[in-house]
C-alpha cells in the first residue's frame, strides 16, 4: 500500500475518533503514531520480524517532534498573552473598562450590547483567549443588561460574541498557532489583527444598532451621564491601553531600526506591567494564585493539543499528503477565488465539530500549502498571483481569514465552545438560549469574512507598514 493511501486510510480514522468524541489531542497523537507504525512497516514489507522495529522509530520520532517545536520561543508567547489576561481581571481592569465603555457609548440604541462588544475588543487586547474573555464578561455584562430589560438569551449572545474578537485583536493564541504552524513571522501576523479585529467589532455594533432601531422594547439607552462622570471613568481603564501601548512599540520600535525585542518578551514585558499594576490596584494572593492556576490550565490545554497534532502532522509528511491535496487543488478549472470560498465554507462546517485550535492545527498541515500554491507559490509576485498579493502577504492574509472563520466556530452549534462557557458561568442560562442569541451575529461574521476576502487592504495595509 501507497503512503498517500495510509494517510487517506489514517486521517479518516481521525475523523471518526473526533466525531465519536475524543479529545483531539490524543486523537491526533493516536493517529499519527499508527500512521508512523503503519508506513514504517510497510517499508519492510509487513514483516513481523520488523514490526518491532517500525514500533520503535514512530516512537522516537513521535517523541522528537513535539519536543522540538515546543521548545521554540515562539510557544512561550502563549502562556505570557494568557497570563496577561487573567492578571487583568482578578486586578479588576475589565469592570473598569466596562464601565467606561458604557458611560462613553451607551447612549446610542443597544449602547449597552454594544458598550459591551468594545469592551470585550479592549479586553480582548489584553488577553490572548476567546474563552477567558467570554467567562469575565459573563460575570460582568450579562446582569447589567438584564436589569435594563434585554432579553436574557440576547444579552448572553453579544457577550459570546464579543469573546471571539479575542482570536483576531492581539495578542492572540490562535494566531500565534497559525504562525507556528506555517513557519510565518509572529509579529507582522498579530499586527495583521489589529485593523480585521476592530472592523468585526464595528460589524457587531452595527448589528446590535440596526437591530435595536426596529425591534421594539430591544433594549433601552442608557444615557443621563456628565461629562465629568464619563472622564473620570477613564483613568482606571487606561492601564489595559497603557499595557498595549507598551508592548506595541517594544515590538515594532515605531521609532525606527530594530525591534526592542522579540514578541515573546514583549508578552512577559506586558505580563510584569500588569502584574505591577494588579499590585497597586490591591491584588491579595488568594487572587494572584487563581490567575496564575488558570493562566497555567489554559495554556497546558493549548500546548497539549499543539503536542498531539504535530505528531499527526509529521506523519502527514511521510505519507506525502498535504503535496497530493496541493496538486489537486490547483489542477481544479475553477477560478482560485472560488476554490477558496468553498475553503472557508469546508473551515464552516468542520467548525461545527471541533474546536476552534484542533481544526486549524490538524487542517492546516494540508490546507495552507494548497492555497499559497492557488496563489502562485509562497514567492511568487503581487503582479504574477492570483490574488493580486505576494506569497508573503497570501500567507498573511489566509492567516487572518482562517482565525476569523475560527471565530466564527466558536458560537455555531453544537460546539461552540464560547457558548457552552458563557452557559457555565450563568445558571440562569442553557447553552440552547445562548445559542439562539448568538444566531444575529452570524450574520455580521458572514459580513466581515466576505468584505476581508473582497478587500485584502484591510488586513495586509498595516503589516506593509513595517
Amino acid at each position: 500500500m501507497e503512503p498517500l493511501d495510509i494517510g487517506l486510510i489514517v486521517t479518516g480514522g481521525l475523523v471518526v475518533l473526533v466525531v465519536l468524541g475524543m479529545r483531539v489531542a490524543f486523537a491526533a497523537a493516536m493517529a499519527g503514531l499508527v500512521g508512523l507504525v503503519w508506513i514504517f512497516w510497510s517499508k519492510k514489507g509487513y514483516d513481523m520480524g520488523e514490526l518491532g522495529w517500525a514500533v520503535s522509530v514512530a516512537a522516537k520520532t513521535a517523541g522528537q517532534v513535539p519536543h522540538s517545536k515546543l521548545s521554540t520561543q515562539a510557544l512561550s508567547l502563549i502562556p505570557t498573552f494568557v497570563l496577561i489576561g487573567y492578571l487583568a481581571y482578578y486586578a479588576g481592569l475589565t469592570r473598569a473598562l466596562f464601565e467606561a465603555a458604557k458611560r462613553w457609548i451607551a447612549w446610542v440604541p443597544g449602547g449597552l450590547a454594544v458598550s459591551t462588544v468594545f469592551a470585550t475588543a479592549g479586553f480582548a487586547a489584553v488577553s490572548g483567549a476567546s474563552v477567558a474573555t467570554s467567562a469575565v464578561f459573563a460575570r460582568i455584562a450579562i446582569p447589567e443588561m438584564l436589569k435594563i430589560g434585554y432579553n436574557k438569551k440576547f444579552a448572553a449572545g453579544v457577550v459570546a460574541a464579543g469573546g471571539t474578537l479575542a482570536s483576531l485583536i492581539p495578542p492572540s493564541a490562535i494566531l500565534v498557532i497559525y504562525a507556528i504552524i506555517v513557519e510565518q513571522d509572529v509579529g507582522k501576523l498579530l499586527l495583521a489583527g489589529f485593523i480585521p479585529g476592530a472592523f468585526s467589532a464595528v460589524v457587531y455594533a452595527a448589528l446590535i444598532i440596526t437591530m435595536a432601531l426596529v425591534m421594539k422594547n430591544f433594549g433601552p439607552p442608557v444615557g443621563g451621564f456628565t461629562w465629568k462622570e464619563r472622564f473620570t471613568a477613564l483613568p482606571p481603564a487606561l492601564p489595559i491601553f497603557f499595557v498595549v501601548f507598551i508592548i506595541i512599540v517594544f515590538i515594532y520600535n515605531p521609532f525606527g531600526g530594530d525591534a526592542w525585542g522579540t514578541p515573546t518578551e514583549g508578552g512577559a514585558l506586558g505580563a510584569f506591567v500588569v502584574f505591577c499594576m494588579a499590585l497597586y490596584r490591591g491584588m491579595r494572593w488568594a487572587e494572584l494564585k487563581d490567575a496564575l492556576l488558570e493562566a497555567a490550565k489554559l495554556s497546558v490545554m493549548i500546548l497539549t493539543i499543539i503536542w498531539g497534532v504535530l505528531i499527526y502532522v509529521r506523519f502527514l509528511g511521510f505519507a506525502d499528503l498535504p503535496a497530493a491535496f496541493s496538486d489537486w487543488i490547483t489542477s481544479l478549472e475553477q477560478s482560485p477565488m472560488l476554490t477558496l470560498v468553498l475553503i472557508l465554507l469546508a473551515y464552516a462546517i468542520l467548525g461545527m465539530f471541533m474546536d476552534a485550535i484542533g481544526m486549524l492545527l490538524l487542517t492546516l498541515p494540508v490546507v495552507y500549502p494548497a492555497v499559497i500554491a492557488l496563489n502562485g507559490g509562497p514567492y511568487v509576485s503581487a503582479e504574477d498571483s492570483a490574488f493580486g498579493m505576494s506569497g508573503a502577504m497570501c500567507a498573511i492574509w489566509f492567516g487572518i481569514l482562517v482565525v476569523k472563520m475560527a471565530e466564527f466556530c466558536l458560537i455555531t452549534p453544537p460546539i461552540g465552545l464560547n457558548c457552552f462557557v458563557v452557559a457555565g458561568v450563568r445558571e440562569d442560562l442553557s447553552v440552547q438560549d445562548v445559542f439562539k442569541g448568538v444566531t444575529p451575529f452570524f450574520i455580521a461574521d458572514a459580513v466581515t469574512i466576505a468584505l476581508l476576502v473582497a478587500f485584502p487592504a484591510i488586513v495586509l495595509w498595516l503589516p506593509s507598514q513595517v
